[in-house]
């Protein structure tokens, strides 16, 4: 069935945003309390700060919003930008840019051009439930691949096995990375804090169908939870699951707060696990990043869990054009504030 014959065209006032280039505002059975704002951008890559110390100097964000309703997404405040609230609405309020791959295509083809790497899922993911209703994803790898333009995806969503044939052709041709998001294996915990979000079972066996299908796979085990994920246990059983599924690599991090997400993340946790409130406040009393030593710390916990599970052992690789379907990039190994903010 088709979706247009199931659509809700929402009328009340309340929902209609003043959106730039808002064409409608639907709701639909199979998303039930959510509301697409379709809207037609006018570009479709986002430029990176000269000062950013990020491996890529464009973005590519499809969707503002995220199903995914992660209670610590540092993405959450950028809602605020379209007089929408970073709790509730940033879930539930998802703006799509329907016309992303047409306007991404005239970009790319630009003598301006310069075809330097090009990064999704930075601020929303590329593969949330919602790119199965819109389809922007194929042709958006197409574009980049067929324009000779690198680039990276970073998602937590199993819907990317849907485009594996896209991306071992276009590594053919262009240096293509794929990471998933996964940095904790305990369901229960996983459906408290991240709800929204694919099961890790789901996530392993992403990264797995990935390696399988010979693209290389890293993962970023961000954020890790501050007495929820960072025990030696948790970290254990996250590094060994990941090795079984075959990642590449693995990189950590611990959890930041900046304003948005600071304030859904310690509702949540004053409902879920209300003795650990005194100590989140202690230890992010200082601003939006755990401190240094708790930083090293981690660092190093993580570091005997990724030794333990033979990730130090495997060889670094470089970007590099092959005529086989393996172009990856080598992972970063840790990541320091500033660029843990754009992930």
């Amino acid at each position: 069935m088709r979706w247009e014959a199931r659509e809700l065209k929402v009328t009340d006032e309340a929902a209609l945003l003043p959106l730039a280039g808002l064409v409608r505002s639907v709701r639909t059975p199979e998303f039930a309390g959510v509301t697409f704002h379709e809207v037609l951008c006018k570009s479709a890559l986002n430029r990176v700060p000269a000062a950013s110390s990020m491996p890529f100097s464009w973005t590519i964000n499809p969707t503002r919003g995220c199903l995914h309703r992660c209670t610590y997404c540092f993405a959450r405040r950028t809602h605020e930008y379209l007089d929408l609230d970073s709790g509730k609405d940033f879930d539930t309020q998802i703006v799509v840019k329907t016309n992303v791959v047409e306007v991404l295509r005239k970009e790319l083809a630009r003598p301006s051009w310069k075809h330097e790497h090009v990064a999704l899922g930075t601020n929303s993911d590329p593969y949330m439930r919602a790119e199965g209703r819109y389809r922007l994803m194929p042709g958006i790898i197409t574009a980049l691949a067929g324009s000779g333009t690198p680039f990276s995806i970073l998602t937590k969503g199993p819907l990317l096995k849907r485009d594996l044939p896209l991306l071992v052709e276009a590594a053919r041709t262009v240096p293509v990375s794929v990471a998933v998001s996964l940095a904790l294996v305990d369901p229960e915990l996983q459906q408290k804090v991240e709800p929204g979000t694919p099961t890790p079972k789901a996530r392993l066996d992403l990264v797995r169908a990935l390696t399988d299908a010979g693209l290389d796979c890293s993962v970023l085990a961000m954020p890790i939870l501050p007495w929820l994920t960072d025990s030696e246990e948790q970290l254990d059983a996250l590094f060994g699951a990941l090795a079984e599924a075959g990642a590449a690599d693995v990189t950590v991090g611990a959890l930041h707060l900046r304003p948005g997400a600071r304030e859904w993340y310690l509702a949540w946790l004053a409902r879920e696990y209300p003795a650990l409130v005194p100590r989140y406040r202690t230890l992010y009393g200082r601003g939006s990043y755990a401190p240094a030593d708790y930083r090293t710390w981690l660092a190093e916990r993580a570091g005997k869990a990724r030794r333990r599970h033979g990730f130090d052992r495997r060889a670094p690789r470089r970007w590099a054009r092959s005529p086989e379907p393996t172009a990856m990039p080598g992972p970063v190994r840790a990541l320091e504030p500033a660029q843990q903010a754009l992930f």
